[in-house]
């Protein structure tokens, strides 16, 4: 089988000659750029690029030939000009909190603070972002809607914020890039981005003050998430257009659990978030043949329903660690109804701290729990982190090929 074959049968719930792998299809299972520079030597791979297209989670691109030596299935598709098979942006040479080399956009340019830490402003001069000093990620801390009370401010204030729909440059550069890997290669091809509402509200407000929205002014709430799905769709009606055919799946992405709970009320969800969600996911259902594809953290157990009444097909990343979670339980109850890509192997306790053995033996069960009659693609629990030790990456990528035949 190829493997855009291998995924597509996985997601069809049925059997492919071997588990599909990912690494890096879209950006909550990658790995950041100190694991991978690690990984690299550890493979006695010379040269290359360590190229961090997510600033802000400091994730490196993985090249073709790491991808190709741990056995990866897909590739991701991303709508900004800039990334991936495009060539037109411009890069320097750049370090990483452990002082390795990377290479970073040539506009990056984060400032230093006296106390340490490193930040990022708009054309305005306000901090948006900051890395703490010995700190290893750019956190988001501007919320410009945060004093906003009510629809009619909202309404003023919300405008400038929003994304606008694709120019004709980004359109035909993307169009261009999707034809070309579907041509040249035979790897699954991912569309990021599609669309977040919940985490979008949250960044815009502020988390305690969306928060509080959901349960004290739920009129506003819906008023915000609505503009935010207008935005979504406007957007939409151009890019779906430029990837169809090409793409095999479409990523969307709302966290909405915690490590012991949902954030949120089954109430507050179905009342307030769901029908917007539906509205975003019915849209890409409606205008696209690719299978939809949701990231959502955390003990997300009581929502799975929900998701797979949207037309959810896939559910990532599945975090085993978090309060109703399991396995064996989850591939029981929605296994028909819903493939699982994730929950490959635990990233807050086993992959950064356990043995090689340890490793493998996680990857072992979660494969015997998730794997029998298709529906599963593996990777790892969220993003590999800075800490994992390279023969932790490899036991587990070594697991998933021992392991991972039909």
């Amino acid at each position: 089988m190829t493997s855009r074959e291998r995924i597509l049968t996985a997601l069809q719930h049925k059997e492919p000659d071997k588990i599909p792998v990912d690494l890096g299809a879209m950006m909550s299972t990658g790995i950041m750029g100190i694991a991978y520079n690690k990984l690299k030597r550890y493979l006695g791979i010379e040269g290359g690029r360590t190229r961090i297209y997510d600033l802000g989670q400091q994730l490196a691109e993985p090249e073709i030939e790491v991808l190709e030596i741990i056995g990866a299935d897909v590739l991701p598709i991303v709508t900004k000009r800039s990334l991936k098979t495009s060539e037109s942006e411009k890069w320097k040479k750049s370090e990483l909190p452990d002082g390795s080399p990377c290479e970073v956009p040539e506009w990056f340019n984060p400032e230093l603070l006296p106390d340490g830490s490193r930040v990022l402003r708009d054309e305005t001069g306000r901090i948006t972002s900051r890395m703490p000093k010995n700190g290893y990620y750019f956190d988001g801390v501007d919320h410009p809607l945060g004093n906003v009370s009510t629809l009619k401010e909202l309404e003023k204030n919300l405008e400038n914020l929003l994304y606008g729909p694709a120019d004709e440059e980004t359109l035909k550069d993307l169009h261009e890039r999707v034809k070309h890997l579907y041509e040249t290669t035979d790897y699954a091809l991912m569309l990021n981005g599609a669309g977040g509402i919940y985490e979008w509200a949250q960044g815009l407000r502020g988390w305690d003050k969306f928060m509080m929205d959901l349960a004290g002014n739920e009129e506003f709430a819906a008023g915000l998430l609505d503009k935010l799905v207008d935005a979504h769709i406007k957007r939409l009606e151009k890019i779906l257009p430029a990837v169809e055919g090409y793409v095999q799946i479409v990523q969307t992405g709302d966290d909405l659990g915690m490590q012991d709970s949902p954030q949120l009320s089954p109430k507050s969800y179905r009342e307030v978030v769901k029908p917007r969600h539906k509205r975003l996911y019915q849209y890409i259902k409606e205008h696209s043949n690719a299978y939809l594809f949701l990231h959502t953290c955390g003990s997300v157990y009581e929502f799975i329903p929900d998701f797979i009444e949207m037309g959810i097909d896939a559910l990532n990343p599945v975090q085993v660690s978090a309060k109703d979670m399991d396995t064996k339980r989850l591939k029981r109850e929605f296994g028909n109804d819903i493939t699982f890509w994730g929950g490959g192997c635990d990233t807050q306790r086993v992959l950064p701290f356990g043995t090689p053995e340890e490793v493998e033996e996680e990857v072992k069960r979660r494969i015997g729990d998730l794997a029998p009659g298709g529906g599963f693609v593996f990777t790892q629990v969220h993003n590999i982190q800075s800490d994992v030790p390279p023969e932790n990456i490899m036991a587990m990528y070594e697991a998933v090929k021992k392991y991972g035949r039909y």
